[in-house]
């Protein structure tokens, strides 16, 4: 397993941004993938966005795409989630997590290493 540590969340109005950051210290070489989920009380993990670590292959969930932005910095081992644009339902703790696998997934069963969260709201 790969340790995590995520930072960048907060309280922000509806309309503002943030960005999020995921870290891997210690890491020599990346995992294959590394990606952003979201959870809001009584609702489920969902993927919000994915990047492999080899290729410039981005994925994004559809009520993100054009607001969210994933990008990565190889030789820090750390992975960005620019969030724009934000909306009250964007609100939830997000959580960064690494892969071991080649394919990229938007399942939480994909990935094998998790951050600890970190806590986005949206206010109106």
């Amino acid at each position: 397993q790969v340790q995590l540590v995520e930072s960048g969340g907060g309280l922000v109005q509806a309309g503002g941004s943030l960005r999020l950051s995921c870290a891997a210290p210690g890491r020599t070489f990346g995992p294959y993938a590394m990606g952003w989920f979201r959870q809001a009380p009584g609702k489920d993990r969902e993927f919000v966005s994915a990047i492999h670590w080899s290729s410039t292959s981005t994925y994004y969930e559809d009520s993100m795409k054009g607001r969210f932005t994933i990008s990565r910095d190889n030789a820090k081992v750390t992975v960005y989630l620019q969030m724009n644009s934000l909306k009250p339902e964007d609100t939830a703790v997000y959580y960064c997590a690494a892969s071991s696998f080649t394919r990229v997934y938007s399942s939480p069963a994909g990935y094998d290493s998790w951050g600890q969260g970190t806590q986005v709201t949206v206010s109106s």
